[in-house]
């Protein structure tokens, strides 16, 4: 069993900056990728960035350049830098991991993250 808790999110305005963190708990050496996820008001939800255990990370076309995923060396925090943001950033940001032999998938409740003026 894996435990995410996310926080960071806020109100900030067009071209403003916010960092996210996740935080993990439980089996978190049996995770094999993390990452952050969103959903826009009346949109599905879409992947933003992930890092795997080995390091490597992907991201959403939308948010190249502006936004960068990192972990802590103990792999028990994972940060979303977000930088340049837009309006149509906003949007519920969840954690989401996968682990384990079978890859089961392990989510956070979100934290909410709205770029307005």
């Amino acid at each position: 069993q894996v435990q995410l808790v996310e926080s960071g999110g806020g109100l900030v305005q067009p071209g403003g900056s916010l960092r996210l963190s996740c935080a993990a708990s439980g089996e978190i050496r049996s995770i094999n990728v993390i990452g952050w996820y969103r959903q826009a008001p009346g949109k599905e939800l879409k992947l933003v960035a992930r890092i795997s255990s080995g390091g490597s990370t992907n991201y959403a076309d939308s948010v190249k350049g502006r936004f960068a995923i990192s972990r802590n060396n103990a792999w028990d925090t994972i940060y979303l830098q977000m930088n340049s943001l837009k309006p149509e950033d906003t949007a519920v940001y969840v954690c989401k991991a996968e682990a384990g032999p079978h890859g089961t998938d392990y989510w956070g409740k979100g934290t909410p993250v709205t770029v307005s003026s």
